[in-house]
């Protein structure tokens, strides 16, 4: 691997929030009681999307942050995928969203962010959602539409000043590679891709590494089944978790349960051991339960722990299809 540059970013918190849950949260209170939690425990990086909530979560988490001067804190959005109903947010078919990765698009977008967040510049924006999984048969076209489109834009943006870095933020590593090996890129979020469940990430995790491109590890929970373990109707990656999924879940359960660690704290603390990571994002819904994740960061786990899960997750790598 080469050796680590400087990151573009400079010092990214170690821990952020992710607007994802956060959107949906109940209602205005529930939010602003989280943002207000996160500034009194020392958290300043705010992940949100374009997407969430059609929009809410970015005039949601605006009103949170009036006020409050811009240096002490850090956004992120997202351009490309918007929603096209009401409610929740997850969306894993696609069904119920849109993509346009145009230029004009991008910096339709932009605009409306700034509107809706109550800021004049954006810290990061990121190319949201460009798949395989998604598009299907359509990807090249779309990542295409995208490079041409999307990151030119970006570029423009980054430029005059708009926003601070561009990236891209996917569910799929292979893609965030994709999009390494074709531009200019400052970050990467690649959720999900890089926790107790998957590590397979190991070549985009160099090209951070190797370019000093910020790796933001979001989704340490895996959309939930690394916090509560495996039980019935456990969620993997937006999906009902299946079988070998739960299986291997549980079997990391029974070695945490023989240190005496809760599993959510081996999930929260797992991309923080490679040096290359430069912030976990972690969605939090309530107050309460950003308190119990940050907690959850903080409890001393012992070498062996990690010995063993790595060796657990090695012993299952021949067989692996999730």
């Amino acid at each position: 691997m080469s050796i680590k540059r400087e990151p573009r970013l400079g010092d990214m918190p170690g821990f952020g929030i992710g607007c994802g849950s956060l959107a949906n949260a109940d209602g205005d209170g529930a939010f602003r009681g989280v943002v207000e939690l996160a500034f009194e425990r020392g958290v300043r990086y705010f992940d949100t999307a374009a997407l969430y909530l059609g929009g809410l979560s970015e005039r949601r988490l605006g009103e949170a942050l009036a006020g409050r001067s811009h240096d002490e804190f850090i956004v992120s959005t997202k351009v490309g995928r918007t929603q096209t109903h009401s409610g929740s947010s997850i969306d894993p078919s696609g069904l119920r969203s849109s993509c346009d990765y145009s230029a004009d698009a991008t910096m339709r977008s932009v605009e409306t962010s700034l509107r809706q967040l109550g800021l004049d510049r954006l810290d990061i924006v990121m190319i949201h959602d460009l798949t395989r999984q998604l598009h299907g048969p359509s990807y090249d076209e779309r990542f295409d539409e995208a490079m041409a489109g999307a990151y030119e834009a970006l570029v423009e943006l980054r430029n005059a000043g708009t926003v601070g870095a561009i990236g891209v933020a996917t569910m799929d590593w292979t893609s965030c590679m994709d999009f390494a090996l074709a531009g200019d890129f400052d970050a990467f979020m690649p959720a999900g891709q890089y926790t107790l469940l998957h590590r397979e990430c190991g070549s985009l995790l160099d090209h951070c590494a190797a370019t000093g491109a910020a790796f933001l590890a979001a989704s340490p929970f895996n959309s939930g089944i690394l916090a509560t373990g495996a039980v019935e109707g456990a969620f993997h990656n937006m999906q009902p978790a299946g079988s070998e999924a739960l299986a291997r879940v549980g079997a990391m359960e029974a070695i945490c349960a023989r240190h005496g660690v809760p599993l959510a704290a081996a999930a929260l603390q797992f991309p923080t051991r490679h040096a290359v990571v430069s912030s976990i994002v972690v969605g939090s819904r309530t107050a309460a339960e950003l308190q119990r994740n940050l907690d959850l960061l903080d409890m001393p786990i012992p070498d062996e722990l990690w010995t063993e899960l790595d060796a657990e997750y090695a012993g299952t790598a021949a067989a692996r299809t999730i």
